[in-house]
């Protein structure tokens, strides 16, 4: 009986004094900055014969602002505007194959909602939505040639930690979806959000 009431006592000052804390994780308005690094790869797994050892995945600087309206602490709408911008290196001891190569060069736009677990220092979240991709893509593999400058969907997902004691700084990783063009884009990125209120 005493270690249920030490339980339930420790319980209730542990809510008692973080309650302000989580409230303040996500509840408001904020601005936040990401940077980090995407890498572009086929829908399919690919036969490259003998290039099986050059990298013909994409990669480049990848960058992000999103505004964001917290509704809850474990809930928010997120609209994004962003760039990604890879590239990749081309072997020229290849002889007689193919330069095959899966890029994205394009500006993101969009929107997504955050569901995230309302503890304060280390907050897991997963986001998901839906998104409008702007550039060049380029997607020449065995299995698929596309190459365009188009405007394609893009389907965003992301897992990841918003840590510090208002969950200010984000650790994630991110994939952008374009079913158009056949390829994914995986991103690990670093970010901080400000407060507008």
């Amino acid at each position: 009986m005493t270690l249920k009431l030490r339980s339930i006592f420790t319980c209730t000052i542990f809510i008692f004094l973080f309650s302000t804390q989580t409230k303040a994780q996500t509840t408001g308005k904020f601005i936040k900055a990401s940077i980090g690094y995407g890498s572009s790869a086929s829908y399919y797994i690919e036969d490259y014969g003998s290039q099986d050892e050059v990298d013909v995945m994409g990669g480049g600087l990848y960058l992000q602002g999103e505004y964001i309206i917290g509704i809850k602490s474990w809930f928010s709408i997120r609209p994004y505007a962003g760039a990604i911008f890879e590239s990749v290196d081309k072997d020229q001891n290849v002889q007689n194959q193919p330069q095959y190569k899966v890029t994205t060069n394009a500006f993101l736009m969009g929107g997504k909602v955050r569901i995230c677990a309302p503890i304060p220092w280390v907050a897991p979240f997963i986001e998901g939505g839906i998104g409008t991709s702007i550039g060049k893509f380029e997607t020449f593999t065995p299995n698929v040639n596309f190459n365009k400058s188009t405007i394609l969907m893009h389907i965003p997902f992301s897992v990841g930690l918003a840590v510090g004691r208002h969950n200010s700084f984000e650790i994630g990783i991110s994939g952008y979806f374009h079913p158009a063009a056949k390829q994914s884009t995986g991103i690990f990125a670093v970010g901080y959000t400000f407060p507008l209120d």
